[in-house]
């Protein structure tokens, strides 16, 4: 099995997948393709159909989409339990990763994923104020019924969707509640996303295009010193 994946410290959609597969102990093989530099475009396509990442490979099964590839994991290994046990629980959770995949678009598009990057007071937070608001009172209400430190107790895929969205709160300091914030220690402290971020530290490329700078039209940055 192969998880072909953009970057870890940009590639929001290719860190979801591949935090489940790590977390859940998964065997698998990476490949990392660059999404910057001359030709990048035509190599994707070259191992992905969409030309986009995540894609994940097992045998003759090609699947791409975040989503889809968290839910054919899920069919693969049941006794994994990648979604939470409960039927209704497990309905909850994928109706709040489906809300994640589709919506918090301010978020998405105003504070780029950058986890070793630290930009405090850069996000104008009238801009994402609305966002915030949803994820508190989604996030919240979640925690509250679980008892936490996850959304459905253990660290489940619904976690694994909203990990970059938590990064994005670390990332620029966005003001939340001690909920929140309790929620955004608790996916840092996991195994896996530690091994994430050290992993993400060691990459030595910029994308210049999820770069803050280049976000706000500002002069892109090109080097980390």
């Amino acid at each position: 099995m192969k998880l072909i994946i953009g970057n870890k410290n940009y590639s929001s959609w290719s860190i979801r997948p591949w935090l489940v597969l790590t977390h859940f102990a998964i065997p698998f093989d990476e490949q990392v393709v660059m999404l910057s530099g001359e030709g990048w475009r035509e190599n994707l396509r070259k191992v992905s159909p969409s030309g986009k990442v995540p894609v994940l490979i097992d045998g003759d099964v090609v699947v791409y989409e975040t989503i889809a590839i968290i839910e054919y994991l899920a069919e693969r290994f049941p006794h994994k339990k990648i979604w939470p046990a409960d039927r209704k629980q497990r309905a909850v959770a994928r109706s709040a990763a489906a809300e994640m995949h589709a919506g918090f678009s301010s978020l998405r598009n105003l504070a780029p994923v950058n986890l070793k990057a630290s930009y405090p007071n850069r996000i104008d937070l009238d801009a994402v104020a609305g966002d915030l608001k949803r994820v508190e009172h989604l996030w919240g209400d979640l925690l509250q019924k679980s008892g936490g430190p996850y959304l459905f107790e253990q660290f489940s895929a619904a976690d694994a969707m909203f990990a970059p969205l938590a990064s994005r709160i670390r990332t620029y300091e966005l003001p939340t509640s001690d909920v929140a914030a309790e929620y955004v220690e608790a996916i840092y402290a996991l195994p896996a996303f530690q091994q994430l971020l050290a992993d993400a530290r060691k990459e030595t490329w910029v994308v210049q295009r999820d770069e803050i700078d280049y976000a706000q039209g500002l002069k892109p940055v090109t080097d980390f010193s």
